[in-house]
């Protein structure tokens, strides 16, 4: 595979000899979350070895009759395991946060949270023609959990492209009672220029809504 194949916590380029990986995600819907950081490899992000990851983001979303913004940031290390069928990453490190939440027309300011930060990551190829992803990702400063799975086949009828596509679930739950589950199809793979991507769509279900549409977006880039 000579295009970068990228997790966040997990990176492979059978001929890319960067040390630094920038990226950024967006997903929009209901709720919505941008984020941007940089990974960190001692030697080379196509090798095994300890590896460290800095990231921020920023979201909103529903709470009630108002609506609760958050920002992020986190500093961790790992290491990387480099198999025939895939990579598998673990880190750990800090995390802070603070949180506004508007109703009624006023924002009232939590006080920062400062905690623990856990990242684990599977990127595998079952076959030549499949790719299965796993992460989970917890926060003690938030109390928080995400994770996403998801299955793709590689679609080699786009000439250029063939990206993996399939179906992904993903689920948030946070200290506040907040639960989330997306729903959608992923492409994962393609590059336009020196940028890889990862985009999806699909259905975000909330306690507090009807289940709307969301889309996501990932690019990274070797600096």
């Amino acid at each position: 595979m000579a295009r970068l194949l990228f997790g966040l916590g997990a990176a492979q380029a059978q001929d890319n000899s960067a040390s630094l990986l920038l990226f950024g995600s967006l997903e929009a819907g209901p709720s919505t979350f941008v984020s941007a950081g940089a990974k960190l490899a001692l030697d080379r992000i196509d090798r095994e070895g300890f590896v460290a990851l800095a990231s921020f983001g920023a979201g909103t979303r529903r709470e009630g009759a108002g609506r609760r913004e958050t920002a992020t940031g986190a500093a961790v290390v790992g290491y990387q395991w480099f198999h025939d069928w895939g990579v598998i990453a673990a880190y750990g490190g800090i995390e802070g946060s603070v949180e506004a939440l508007t109703a009624g027309g006023v924002t009232r300011l939590e006080p920062a949270r400062l905690g623990a930060r856990l990242h684990g990551e599977v990127w595998a190829r079952p076959s030549e023609a499949t790719l299965l992803t796993a992460t989970a990702i917890l926060d003690s400063s938030r109390t928080a959990a995400w994770g996403r799975l998801s299955w793709g086949w590689r679609m080699e009828s786009w000439p250029g492209w063939n990206p993996y596509l399939g179906p992904e679930f993903a689920l948030y739950a946070d200290h506040t009672g907040y639960r989330k589950w997306n729903f959608g199809i992923h492409a994962t793979d393609f590059a336009i220029g020196r940028f890889s991507l990862r985009a999806s769509a699909g259905l975000q279900c909330e306690p507090q809504g009807p289940a709307s549409p969301y889309v996501s977006l990932t690019v990274w880039t070797p600096w």
